[in-house]
């Protein structure tokens, strides 16, 4: 099985509507992650933990689409749908 690596990083945005980030110097890396599943509790757990600041915003980068350009993929077939 092929490896399917994933990032999990976050911060302060400008806008809570956009993606742009206030401070790319004050990104959080939360980690990177072999699995979609390990990837998405780790994003959870960093998501709620700054609920409280609507300007925090955390994604999942599926690094494994940059090594593998040529495939094809849908956005939910990391879920198994």
């Amino acid at each position: 099985m092929a490896q399917r690596l994933h990032l999990v990083f976050g911060g302060e945005l400008v806008d809570p509507s956009k993606t742009a980030f206030k401070n790319i110097d004050d990104l959080h890396i939360v980690g990177m992650f072999p699995d979609y599943a390990s990837a998405y509790n780790a994003w959870k757990a960093e998501a709620q933990r700054t609920v409280d600041n609507a300007h925090m915003r955390y994604f999942i980068a599926h690094l494994h689409r940059l090594l593998d350009e040529e495939r094809a993929t849908s956005s939910t077939e990391e879920l198994g749908a």
